[in-house]
């Protein structure tokens, strides 16, 4: 319980992880570090030549450095880097990564996957050990409908249906991503609440389906 009220008390540091080859100065990724005073990107080195490993051993170095709290914003391959830290990480429930915000994680499972995804599968297939939101479009180029919905079942993640929006970066017009920024601020809410974890995660998942929530397209 102590270090549930810790949670409760400390502002989270927002944590973006990018994809293959970054996020350049239109992606939504990229407005939010320089929109918001709470938000930092993790350094996963080399982004045009991605290696599991040398991701994920960089975000956990970033993780570790940043102050806790930590809520992870992630696309398309971050999204991967993050579940396969969980994996290997072994940290305990919502501490120090309190939540993450998995926007467009491509399926490394597809026998026409990109090489440079390759080294990311399988995807793993673990509860991870915080609150969690998967957003999907259904006209995602690297992943369909129902395998987005799988990695969300596989992670314990709520899912969220965001229309026919391509990949959710730039090329899809998202701007700022008001939409986004609304679940990410709930997200927060949730995961640094000290109420809900009384319950364990069970209740944390819970709040973050009801009501609301099924209500992303307006």
């Amino acid at each position: 319980m102590a270090q549930t009220s810790t949670l409760g008390r400390r502002t989270p540091t927002i944590l973006t992880v990018p994809g293959l080859n970054g996020s350049g100065p239109a992606h939504w990724q990229t407005l939010w570090e320089q929109g918001r005073t709470d938000t930092i990107r993790a350094d996963l080195g080399s982004l045009s030549s991605p290696r599991r490993n040398a991701w994920v051993t960089r975000l956990d170095q970033s993780i570790r450095t940043a102050r806790a709290p930590v809520i992870l914003a992630a696309h398309s391959l971050g999204c991967l880097a993050v579940a396969w830290w969980a994996a290997l990480a072994g940290q305990t429930w919502g501490w120090p990564v309190a939540g993450a915000l998995l926007v467009a994680p491509p399926d490394v499972d597809r026998h026409d996957v990109r090489d440079e995804l390759r080294d990311f599968g399988p995807s793993p297939r673990v509860l991870l050990p915080f609150p969690s939101i998967v957003v999907a479009s259904t006209d995602d180029p690297y992943a369909c409908t129902q395998r987005s919905f799988d990695m969300a079942r596989d992670w314990g993640s709520h899912f969220v249906d965001a229309g026919p929006l391509g990949h959710l970066n730039a090329a899809s017009g998202l701007g700022w991503w008001t939409e986004g920024q609304d679940l990410l601020d709930r997200l927060t809410g949730v995961a640094t609440n000290p109420a809900p974890h009384a319950g364990g995660p069970a209740d944390v998942m819970a709040a973050l389906a009801a009501g609301e929530w099924q209500a992303y397209r307006h």
